[in-house]
Order: C-alpha cells, then structure tokens, then sequence
C-alpha cells in the first residue's frame, strides 16, 4: 500500500520477541512455538489481579505499547478530533422510556459526563422517580468497572445487581434495599452476572464460575446468609457446555439452560420451591437447539428438531413439558430462519429472517391469525424489546438503518398500532438524505452471493478513489445487523465507504449459512470476505490498496486468516481482540472457553481431521514469509475469551516474518478485559484510535 510507506516513517526500532522454542507432538506431528512463553503460567490468578502478571511478559507488552504510542503519536490530535465528533453525536443526558412491570416504571439513563448507566423507577400511577443504582458512583476510582444489571424482586422491594471490575468477567453480585437504597451483607463472588429470583422473594438463583471461568453450577442464596451456605441446585459436568438460570415472566418457573453451540437442554423447577429438583425438559441430543418460552398453561418451544434447520415452533403443557407431548403451532419453512419467541396472555411473537431482512410476526393464540411488522429500506435492523409484563398487548420494538437513527415504538398486537416513543437524537446533527446505504452482493469462489451491506455518502466519487472500512466477523451463526452507527460517520464523512460483510458462518441467510461457515467448511467465511474485498474493488467502490478490513474476537481471527491467504486484497488490516492463535487453543483444555467451542471449530485433541482443518487455517500457525500490509492488533490483559498472549504472539510471528517495511502495531489495554474500556466514552476513544490508524494508512490525514 503506497500510503504507509510515508506515513510511518522513522519510527523507532519495533521490539523484537526473546525466543524460547516450546515444541508439541498430536497425532504424530510436531510443531514449535517460539513464544509460548508470553503465556502467563499464573494466568488464572492474574485474571483476578493483573499485578500478578510475569514482569518479563509485562516489560514486553509496555515495548508494544511504547511502539504502537510512538507509531501514532502523529495521529493524537486526529484522535481527539475523532472523539469529540463520535461523543457529539451521543446525547449525552440520554434516558431509556421506562418499561411498565406492576406498579412500577423502570428505566436507565445517562447523565452529561457520565460513563456508566443509572437505574431509575417511577411509580407508574405517578409520583417520584427513584434512583436505584447509579452506576458512576459506584465505578469511582476503579480504572475499569462494568454492570452486569439489575435485576429487582417481584415484589420490587429489593434488586440484584452484579459488577466486574478486573475486566475478567468474574462477576461479584451484591442486593440492595430498594426502599432505603442500601446494601446489604449479602455478596456473592466469581458468578456469571446475572440472577433469577425465587417468587417469595426471600432468594434468588445464580451461575457460579469456576477457576476456569467455566459457569458450571446453579446455586440458590438465600438472603441474610453467606455465600459458603449457599445449596447446589444442579452441576454441569461436561466442560463443553456452559448453563445459565432465568425467570419467566409469570414468576412461575425457574429455568436452567444448558448448551454448547448446537446443543440445548433445559431444566425447570417451580420458582417458589427453591428446595425442589430440577425437572428434565428434553436430554440433550448432539445438533438438537431448543429454548423455552411460558405461556400459562404451556410452553413454547423454539426447535430444530427433527430436521428443522431453521427452527419451528412447538408447545408442550407446563405438567408435561417431555417431547412426547410436544405439538406444532409454527411449521417449519426453509430459508425462513425463526429467531426468538415470546409469549403473552393473547399473543405468541416471534423475530424471523428471510432474504436477509428481519420481522417480527404476532400471532393470535385465538384465532391463529398472524401479521408481520416489517419496513421498505433496502437493510434495516429491528430489534425486540417485548414487555415485562404478560398479562398485555403491548409490546416494544426498535428500528434503525444504516442512514436513520433508531427508533423506538410501542405496538398494540390486537390493534396493530404504532405508537413513536422515541427517536434517537444526533446532538451534533444529521441529514440522512446525505447518505447511500445499498446492499450489493459479491460472488464467492463457489459462485455463493455474499451479501454485503454499503454505507457512503451521496457525493463520495465511486470511481475506485474512495477508502473503504471493510467489517466482518462470520461465526457463531451471529448475524451483524444493518443497524445505525454513529461512530463509523467519522469515516464515512471524511470520504469513506462503510461496508459489512454478511459472510458465511453468521445467519443472514438461514441456519444453512452458518453450517456452510463452521468447522470443516470455515474456509467459506475466509474466502466469502475476500471476495467481497474484491468486488469492492472490481466495481469501483474503492481499490484493493484502500480497504481497511476490520474485525473482532471471531472477526479477528476472520482477519488473521485472510492476510495470510490474500494480503494483497487490503490495505490495511484492524483486528481487536483477535483469536488467533485457534490451533494451540483448541488443543488447550484448561482455557476458558475451549472444551464448549469444539462443536464451532472442532476438537483436534481426538480427531486427526480436525487437527488438520484448523492448522490450515489458524493464523498463527501460518503466518509466512510475504508483504504484509499494515496491521493493528488491539486486546485487553485479562481478556477471559481471547487471552491477550494470543495476539501478542502473533504479532511477534508478523513481525518475524514480514517481508514488506509495514508496521505491526499492538496496543493492549493493561486494565481491561475483552470488551475493551468499560464507560461509553472510554470506548469512544479506543475506537478513535483505531479509526486514526485507518484514516493514517489510507492517506486521510
């Protein structure tokens, strides 16, 4: 790329990894690693408290530091410029419209200046508001702190509410008087973040995480006791799988998920008899998903059994919730992919998507009679709010695309009336007739069609000068939205087409495209990419030397794996949090996440097949001696899901390796965990950061 080569001129010497070559046999091969060593052998411990950290591996992460500092030190007033026009376009006192449960409305909002959310209440006859929890007092003078929520009684007399504050992910969850607004002794350490309370209200049940940040057990605390006291509800014992506990909205069950990416199975007990055993609902059957939703007197299940790629949707009575009982109320339609439902008193509803745009369907439990809520915008997003309550025809949902704001509205399901309760504002303003936004797609290598989602403004010339931001993350079966994005205006109004990627391995088009995009077929999600990158350039909406590529954690690895097969493809490379070294940590058992990420990946610990499959691909493990383009790796020390010595060995290898004079540049956040900073602001300006480095490579500065 022609842009770097003056860009980043004389700059300091880049540091250079020490070498300790570790060597490993499976299956009768044999690899080495030369920086192995960056792996903390406390790293347990050290998630809990970085000054644990090895000082040889610190000194060299404060060198990358020190470098990427150095390398962009050109850019801090551009950052700061950056900054300043993304936070103008956040409302800085910005509150939720409070959501109607009982005799009460529960809301959150944001304060000018503030980095974390406020809780509030308001009697819903009318009355004061009451602050619950406010999140700014209480992350004072921690550098990183992140709510994991709030979750209040039924009686609304008191509230659960859980913090991190290593940024490891390990939650501590702390109860509060909701009428004197006071804590109590009650604190439950290393849990999963969330709680669902018993109907009397005298306890509530948590996930507890284990040493290996594994949520493997279901404890009940009762309140007024410690945590040593607490009973064992049910224990997951295959560490491929994580579980997780949740209420129902008629407060009438307590419900234990347990699942891994293809398989689900559900306990259930009744919410007011914490001493009673967990019921099976359906065992667990490799490839089967299915999740529960009450109904009074039934459940209703979203499935894929049976063949149903893209999910159905039965019901069982609540006495007899076994499969044998289990009933169809929604067929099964392929390339219709059935994303969630919800039930209320009168009204089943349920988010689908088809062609790669998303709807939301109500259905008269009644009648049968069923309508779509859907728009006319060539890509939009919707989310579902729905609605605390059951007993309601009320329910919320959220619109936005890429050139309009979001938009919140209530929804009568019985009138099919649309009421506007809030428009997001743009302090700062916003024309959305300034802007294109289209949906294009991009043949694969095997003739698929890509889809990929353009954002760009009206007078950007399309004759291949433009720079283009090129995302993608394509694992998981996680669909990336079409969906309003302040930040990437910064980019887009200096000149730049924003682009998405709806590669396979995500769902935009049906479960069929993320089965064509996990494990044996993950090449698809690397060469779907860089055919987009390609069409990009081929019909001119940029050039292949002006595409910044971007992604994160899975997207990440989507980055590695693409500059190895096609460097030549992009300008620039961005990977946050990036897993890439997927070899080694598959092969690692005592990770956090490994044992339950084999049914995305595959497990080369017992399959040869699989071995072979992921050292194909995995970045780390084929990093060659090529012209590599510019390359900005970002991670956080105590990162629980990417481990932070994952990017920092491949930087090293990069570096190693590169046969061209770009820079590789790696900044890691010492006080922060996967998800980068932890207020909104604070992860404004990494995002700054990491548009400057785009903006430096494509020559806009």
């Amino acid at each position: 790329m022609e842009f770097f080569l003056s860009a980043f001129s004389n700059l300091p010497a880049a540091p250079v990894a020490e070498k300790r070559p570790l060597s490993d046999t499976r299956h009768g091969v044999t690899r080495t690693d030369d920086y192995a060593w960056m792996r903390d052998g406390n790293w347990q411990a050290m998630f809990k408290d970085p000054a644990l950290l090895d000082p040889a591996i610190r000194t060299h992460l404060e060198a990358e530091n020190a470098y990427q500092q150095a390398a962009m030190a050109d850019t801090e007033a551009l950052q700061k410029t950056l900054f300043a026009e993304m936070r103008g376009r956040i409302k800085e006192d910005d509150s939720s419209v409070p959501s109607p449960d009982g005799s009460w409305l529960y809301g959150v909002r944001f304060v000018t200046g503030g980095e974390q959310p406020k809780y509030f209440r308001i009697p819903r006859d009318g009355g004061d508001e009451q602050m619950m929890l406010d999140g700014d007092l209480e992350a004072e003078g921690k550098a990183y702190f992140r709510l994991a929520g709030a979750d209040h009684s039924p009686d609304h007399a008191a509230m659960v509410w859980g913090y991190d504050d290593k940024g490891s992910e390990f939650f501590t969850l702390k109860v509060r008087d909701l009428a004197t607004g006071e804590d109590s002794s009650d604190l439950i350490e290393n849990t999963g973040g969330g709680a669902a309370w018993a109907a009397d209200c005298t306890g509530f049940f948590y996930t507890a995480v284990d040493d290996n940040h594994r949520p493997n057990r279901i404890l009940y605390h009762r309140l007024g006791t410690a945590q040593a006291e607490d009973v064992l509800i049910h224990e997951e014992t295959d560490s491929g799988f994580f579980m997780g506990v949740s209420d129902t909205r008629l407060n009438d069950f307590i419900m234990i998920g347990v699942n891994d990416h293809e398989t689900s199975e559900y306990w259930i007990m009744p919410a007011d008899d914490p001493a009673a055993k967990p019921k099976l609902v359906a065992r667990r059957e490799t490839g089967v998903e299915y999740s529960l939703s009450e109904g009074g007197d039934v459940f209703y299940i979203l499935t894929n059994s049976d063949g149903a790629k893209d999910f159905k949707i039965m019901q069982t009575p609540v006495e007899r919730p076994e499969p044998a009982n289990w009933s169809e109320v929604v067929r099964h339609k392929p390339g219709r992919l059935i994303l969630s439902v919800s039930a209320y008193r009168n009204h089943l509803v349920w988010m689908e998507r088809e062609n790669g745009l998303p709807r939301i369907v109500i259905h008269d439990r009644t009648s049968g009679e069923e309508h779509a809520i859907a728009f006319d915008e060539e890509a939009y997003s919707l989310g579902f709010q729905g609605s605390m309550e059951y007993d309601t025809d009320i329910v919320r949902f959220s619109y936005s695309s890429m050139t309009t704001p979001s938009e919140l509205y209530d929804y009568n399901m019985s009138t099919r009336e649309r009421t506007l309760l809030k428009r997001d504002e743009v302090p700062s303003g916003h024309t959305p007739g300034d802007y294109i936004t289209r949906r294009v797609m991009a043949p694969s290598a095997d003739g698929e069609q890509v889809p990929v989602t353009l954002l760009y403004r009206r007078d950007t010339p399309l004759d291949g000068t433009a720079p283009c931001l090129l995302y993608g993350y394509g694992s998981y079966g996680i669909a990336i939205p079409a969906s309003f994005n302040t930040s990437c205006l910064s980019l887009v109004d200096r000149g730049f087409v924003y682009a998405i990627a709806h590669i396979r391995g995500g769902k935009e088009k049906g479960f069929g495209w993320y089965e064509a995009g996990k494990r044996g077929n993950k090449t698809n999600t690397f060469t779907d990419f860089i055919a987009a990158a390609r069409y990009l350039d081929t019909e001119n909406f940029t050039s292949h030397d002006r595409i910044v590529a971007q992604g994160g954690s899975a997207g990440g690895m989507l980055m590695g794996a693409v500059v190895n097969m096609a460097p030549d493809a992009f300008g620039a490379i961005i990977a946050a949090v990036p897993f890439v070294d997927v070899l080694n940590t598959m092969l690692d058992d005592t990770l956090p996440l490994t044992p339950p990420e084999w049914p995305e990946w595959g497990n080369p610990v017992v399959s040869l097949k699989d071995y072979q499959t992921i050292a194909g691909y995995s970045p780390y493990d084929n990093v060659t001696a090529q012209a590599y383009p510019p390359i900005l790796a970002v991670a956080g020390l105590t990162d629980p899901r990417v481990t932070y010595w994952e990017p920092a060995k491949w930087v090293a290898r990069l570096r190693e390796m590169s046969t061209s004079s770009a820079p590789v540049l790696f900044k890691i956040n010492m006080s922060a965990g996967h998800a980068g900073a932890s207020g909104r602001f604070q992860r404004l300006e990494e995002v700054a950061y990491e548009y400057a480095f785009a903006l430096k490579v494509t020559g806009k500065i």
